[in-house]
């Protein structure tokens, strides 16, 4: 849960950051879709977590 909430407020800043500096891409776009499903949760955004959730816990457990 605390993933998720931190992944939809960092997103949102991304996003806020993106529109008002009128440089919506490609890249911008994929940071609005997951906002997107993340918001709305979606029926793909169970998956997204999982996702992300195993992608930060791999992060975790690289060790420099």
């Amino acid at each position: 849960m605390a993933i998720s909430l931190s992944v939809v407020l960092l997103l949102a800043i991304i996003l806020v950051v993106m529109i008002r500096s009128n440089n919506i891409k490609a890249g911008p776009a994929i940071v609005a879709i997951l906002f997107g499903f993340f918001l709305a949760s979606t029926g793909m955004a169970p998956s997204i977590n999982r996702f992300l959730g195993s992608l930060a816990e791999t992060i975790n457990h690289i060790r420099f």
